[in-house]
């Protein structure tokens, strides 16, 4: 739990900090708003990934339990799941 919250902490700081640096540049209206949509983006794509990889990861323990355990109704419930 401890690793979770510094990790939410870490991006959530990351995020502001970056946020920050854009809106306080001295730049025209123009450039920050394209700052902040590729920035944005850039953040879409992480979060994405993060959460791609996460279920990646929840998939293969699924597997690895249903494997385990060795009941022949679980992989069938898997597969319908999915």
């Amino acid at each position: 739990m401890r690793n979770k919250q510094v990790t939410i902490g870490f991006f959530a700081g990351l995020v502001a900090g970056a946020l920050a640096a854009i809106l306080f540049a001295p730049q025209s209206g123009a450039e920050t708003r394209k700052k902040i949509a590729d920035t944005s983006g850039d953040i879409k794509d992480a979060v994405k990934d993060g959460v791609l990889a996460f279920i990646e990861k929840l998939q293969k323990g699924v597997d690895e339990e249903v494997n385990r355990q060795d009941i022949p109704q679980l992989p069938r419930m898997n597969q319908d799941i999915i």
